[in-house]
């Protein structure tokens, strides 16, 4: 299972965003399942930011 924490600890250079959507869409080969435990601590992260990273895993 991927873990959005996980994601951040591993890619601290991520800097909005955008470049977290690319590392999901790039992690959904290697993993089945996608927990989103913490909210993206970045200034332009959308409303709607649960949606936006499901789509782009599944």
């Amino acid at each position: 299972m991927l873990y959005l924490s996980q994601i951040l600890i591993e890619h601290h250079e991520l800097e909005n965003f955008e470049q977290l959507v690319e590392i999901v869409k790039k992690r959904k080969t290697e993993d089945r399942f996608f927990r989103m435990d913490i909210i993206p601590p970045f200034p332009d992260t959308p409303d709607n930011w649960e949606d936006r990273l499901e789509a782009s895993f599944y």
